[in-house]
């Protein structure tokens, strides 16, 4: 179902990482809960795919894959899940722009549709939006049986943002719609809105 605006309210598109956030949330995460024969194999097996992906030669969603195999595949659902949790009330309020979250509440208090639209996973993302009231588009992870396959349930969201955000709402409708990015994966996104800020600076 296709959501319009409520109220004449304006929508807000938010990217999260590099711009809600002054660091990579999915990269601390997968760190973080590595076990260490992960993070002792990671040198050899994900090593080489960072380093293309520094020089422009490996994408970020190839990367994304690479490391999302080697890291979840096989782990339970919950044991992720309960990381997850415990990283976003834990991690993330040390990793926020204290600006992009003033942001945020403006557009809250304006009475705003607020979504966050990221690459990052459901197993953190998910309860913080629920804590700050917001709507989120996001990769999911794929679980079989309890257990996670090392896959996205719906592919990866981050090529895709302009399009996942237009199958859930009408964008058209709105008075404004207003969208804050910083790479190349929000560009789509950007090219939805009227208002643009890309890495912390209006756009035309």
């Amino acid at each position: 179902m296709i959501a319009g605006p409520r109220n004449a309210t304006d929508l807000a598109l938010f990217d999260f990482d590099h711009t809600i956030t002054d660091a990579d949330s999915f990269g601390r995460f997968i760190r973080d809960l590595a076990t260490p024969r992960q993070l002792a194999m990671a040198k050899w097996t994900a090593g080489p795919w960072l380093a293309g992906y520094r020089l422009g030669l490996v994408s970020a969603r190839r990367l994304r894959e690479r490391v999302l195999k080697l890291a979840f595949r096989g782990r339970g659902e919950a044991e992720i899940r309960e990381y997850g949790a415990r990283h976003a009330q834990e991690v993330l309020p040390g990793l926020l722009r204290p600006e992009m979250m003033q942001r945020i509440a403006w557009h809250r208090e304006r009475g705003d549709t607020v979504v966050l639209v990221s690459a990052s996973l459901d197993v953190y993302l998910q309860p913080w939006c629920e804590r700050h009231g917001l709507e989120l588009i996001c990769n999911r992870l794929e679980a079989r049986n309890g257990v996670l396959t090392g896959r996205y349930r719906d592919g990866d969201c981050g090529p895709r943002k302009a399009r996942l955000i237009r199958a859930r709402y009408d964008v058209g409708a709105y008075p404004q719609v207003h969208a804050y990015g910083d790479s190349r994966e929000d560009l789509d996104m950007l090219a939805l809105a009227q208002q643009r800020w890309y890495r912390g600076r209006q756009v035309a």
